[in-house]
This record gives structure tokens, C-alpha cells and sequence, in this order.
């Protein structure tokens, strides 16, 4: 917002404002500063119990115990994944306001500590931990039951999955959320909502005992739908919650163009992305290899045939549109990747690039929804995308076979995973997000979104003008 001469509002004026603001806004600001002093008081009290739990416990980690040459190899795939927060940060903010850089960046590094906390603490134990009714986890709260080092090794690797599905939100959300909101939601995520539809899939759950009422288990191989397609659902309910950022809708619905500010940002985070994913979707064995292939041949597809759309469709060669169809077919061929020959890793970028076009346009000018990155489109849909590509194109390999081996059971398996992770997503994201939006207040005032978000929440701008 400007003052009467052209400047930022500061100082009294911003002051005035404030006091200005109905009894319970000043409430809000109110919780709002006291929240972070209840978390630090919950994160003192999670440390205590596990220390009190586990001080006495013997920690081994004898090398002759632990497959040293697998576990290499997933943590440098640990290593690679951990290292996509920087290509979500940099994509994001490429694709904002320069106003809102500081916020943005501070919500992409923040989100993921917050949820190594919270997975530590409870999600690692809900995911992986010992389950009688195939629901949720019961064993391994703060590492403590089986401290060992290959327990170690298994944790860093989920965790940086588990960030993964948080920091998604993070692109749908921005420039109006309040970083506190943004916070606490992350915990949770991190916490609850990722592990269980984790754990129904990959910890022993019931997704994955499908054979129990004559179907194959759900097949997933490193996340379409539990990493994917879970934040991008995620994402949507936050996006409805919060709403459309001031001045993206006119008053009769059509959609205005709000563009970002740094190109480069979005190629270098897309160049980053890509390099990550190789460790998203490893493997050991003979199909590290093949892991390898196709998560580079579905990606290449999916940025060539987006940017031929465009320019089919404009004229020009639209390098952003090309970075989210190569996102597109990354997280298409992230359930598949070991179930699938090189020629159907293809085939599937190919048709994630349109899926996720398409998505966009409906999401933008049908819900009327306010997506700035397009995280719903290419997480969540082309989640959905995945999680049924092997279902079609599973050929045996790793044990899994779709319809290309002749499996027509295969595909309803997956359907039925399909309809859990939108459910599970959709109505724990507006749980969550209607939460917070009741009790501390998820979005900013309209005052601080005109300012800019870095000057509002932090007062540190990410450019100095």
C-alpha cells in the first residue's frame, strides 16, 4: 500500500492501521505472537520425553549388521531428495512477486524443519511403526524402540519424503498466508496426515494388503501418490481456505495474470528438481538403472510436449510451461518408475504435460481457485496420474503387472488408492486449514498482502530497491 506521496505505508501510519482493525484482528495479532513461545514449550517438552525415554537405551550400529552398500545408496538418494527443497524455493519464488521473496524462501526452508520435527516425533512412528489393523503405526515415537543404525538410515530417507509433501503447499498458498499458519500446518502434515496414507501404502498398511479381499496390493513405488499427490490435495483445500490473492479475479470471475518476477529462478529450481529426482526415485540392484532412465525420459517428455503445446497454441516457446511439464512427468512416472519399461516412462510424460495444462485451466477458471505455481495441477493431478499409469503400464518388472502384461486387476487397485489419497487429502486439508483459519488466522491482512509479505512479516526485502 502507498501513503499520500508514493511511498510504502511505515512507521505511525502502519501503526494507525493496526489499531484501526476490528477486536478481533487485534486477537489475532495477539495469538499470533504468542504462538511461537506454545511451540517452543511443545518442541522443550517432545525433546524431554524422548531424552527421558531413551537416555539409557544402547544405540549400536555394527557395521557387519547393515547392508553397507544399500544403505550408500540410499542415502545419497536421501541426500539428492534433501537437496529438491532448494529447487522448490528457488521455482516458487521465481514464479512470485518480488515482494514476497523473503516470505516465500522463509516458508520453503522453515516448512521442512518444522516437519523433521514433527516426523521424528510422531510420523515416523505412525508410518513405519508396528501396526495390528493395518491403520496407523504404534511403535517408534522419538526413534526410541529401535535405535540402531539401520533404523537411522530408514528415517533420514523417509523424512525427506515427508518434507517433500510439505513443502508442496507452499507455491498454492503464497503471497497471502500468514507464516505462523504456514508453521503450524507444516507440523502437522509432517506429523499425522503424510504418515498415515503412507503408512496405509507403504508401512504394512491396508492399501498394501489388497490380497486379503482378492485384489494386488496398491503399487507406489517412490510417491505419486503418497508424496504427490497428498500435498497437492493438501495444497488445494489451502488454496480455497486462504483464497485468491487481492487483484487475481474481477468482480464478474475472470482470472487477471499476476506474473512472476525472475525467470532464471524457475529454470535453476526446475534444474534442481530434475537433479533431485534421480534420488526421489532410486533403487538398488539391477533396477537402479532403470530408475534412472525412465525418471529422465518421462521428465524430457513431459517438458517437450508441453512447450509444443504452447507453441502450437501461442506461437512462442514457453520456457515455464516447458519447467511444469517436465515437473508433470516427474511426478507421472514417480509410482511406475520401477514397474515399467523405457517406452511407457515416455508415454507417460507425454500424457502428464496436458494433464497437468489442462488442470490449470479448470482449476483457474472453473473452481476459480488461485494456484500462483501451479502445485495442484502438477503434484496433484498428475499425482492421480501416476498412481493409475501403473495400473495401465506396469509389465513385471519389480512384480507388478498392469494391463500391458494383462493384469486387469492391477488397475482397481490403483483406482481405489486414487480415491483414498483425494479423500484422505481433501478432507484433512480443509480440516486443517478451517482450523487454523477459526483459531490463529491463516491469511494476511489486505493491507500486508499490497505491501508485500517481506516487508510485512519480516522487514527484510529480498531485493534492495
Amino acid at each position: 500500500m502507498l501513503d499520500n506521496l508514493g511511498g510504502p505505508v511505515l512507521g505511525d501510519r502502519r501503526e494507525e492501521m493496526l489499531a484501526e482493525t476490528a477486536p478481533h484482528s487485534r486477537n489475532a495479532v495477539v495469538l499470533r505472537r504468542f504462538l511461537p513461545y506454545v511451540i517452543a514449550g511443545l518442541f522443550a517438552a517432545a525433546l524431554l520425553t524422548g531424552y527421558n525415554v531413551a537416555f539409557a537405551q544402547d544405540i549400536t550400529s555394527d557395521a557387519d549388521n547393515l547392508d553397507q552398500g544399500s544403505n550408500l545408496i540410499w542415502m545419497v538418494g536421501a541426500f539428492l531428495v534433501f537437496f529438491m527443497q532448494a529447487g522448490f524455493a528457488f521455482l516458487g519464488a521465481g514464479l512470485i512477486r518480488s515482494k514476497n521473496v523473503t516470505n516465500y524462501m522463509t516458508k520453503s526452508f522453515m516448512d521442512f524443519a518444522m516437519a523433521s520435527i514433527s516426523f521424528w516425533a510422531f510420523g515416523f512412528a505412525l508410518m513405519w511403526g508396528t501396526s495390528a489393523a493395518g491403520i496407523a503405526g504404534t511403535t517408534n515415537f522419538f526413534l526410541t524402540d529401535a535405535a540402531d543404525g539401520q533404523t537411522y538410515v530408514d528415517w533420514v530417507f523417509q523424512m525427506v519424503f515427508a518434507g517433500t509433501a510439505a513443502t508442496i503447499v507452499a507455491g498454492a498458498v503464497a503471497e497471502r498466508t500468514k507464516t505462523q499458519a504456514y508453521l503450524a500446518y507444516s507440523f502437522i502434515v509432517g506429523a499425522v496426515i503424510y504418515p498415515l496414507y503412507g503408512h496405509w501404502v507403504w508401512g504394512g498398511g491396508w492399501l498394501g494388503s489388497l490380497e486379503s479381499i482378492g485384489l494386488p496390493a496398491a503399487a507406489d513405488y517412490a510417491g505419486s501418490g503418497v508424496v504427490h499427490a497428498v500435498g497437492g490435495f493438501i495444497a488445494l483445500a489451502g488454496a480455497v481456505v486462504v483464497g485468491a490473492r487481492t487483484g487475481k479475479f474481477n468482480a464478474d470471475g475472470r482470472p487477471n495474470h499476476l506474473p512472476g518476477h525472475n525467470v532464471p529462478f524457475v529454470i535453476i529450481g526446475t534444474f534442481i528438481l530434475f537433479f533431485g529426482w534421480f534420488g526421489f526415485n532410486i533403487n538398488t540392484g539391477d533396477s537402479i538403472g532403470l530408475n534412472a532412465v525412465n525418471t529422465l525420459l518421462a521428465g524430457a517428455a513431459g517438458a517437450v510436449v508441453a512447450l509444443y503445446i504452447q507453441l502450437v497454441r501461442t506461437g512462442r516457446a514457453d520456457i515455464l510451461m516447458a519447467c511444469n511439464g517436465a515437473l508433470a512427468g516427474l511426478v507421472g512416472v514417480t509410482a511406475p518408475v520401477a514397474f515399467v519399461e523405457p517406452w511407457s516412462a515416455v508415454l507417460i510424460g507425454v500424457i502428464a504435460a496436458p494433464i497437468m495444462m489442462g488442470s490449470v485451466w479448470a482449476i483457474e477458471n472453473i473452481l476459480k481457485v488461485d494456484d500462483p505455481v501451479g502445485a495442484i495441477s502438477v503434484h496433484g493431478t498428475c499425482g492421480l496420474w501416476g498412481i493409475l499409469a501403473v495400473g495401465i503400464f506396469a509389465n513385471g518388472n519389480n512384480g507388478v503387472e498392469g494391463l500391458v502384461a494383462g493384469n486387469g486387476t492391477q488397475i482397481v487397485s490403483q483406482l481405489i488408492s486414487m480415491g483414498v489419497v483425494l479423500a484422505w487429502a481433501l478432507v484433512t486439508g480443509f480440516a486443517m486449514f478451517l482450523l487454523l483459519k477459526y483459531t490463529m488466522g491463516v491469511r494476511a491482512t489486505r493491507e500486508e498482502e499490497l505491501q508485500g509479505m517481506d516487508l510485512a512479516e519480516h522487514d527484510l526485502p529480498a531485493y534492495d530497491y
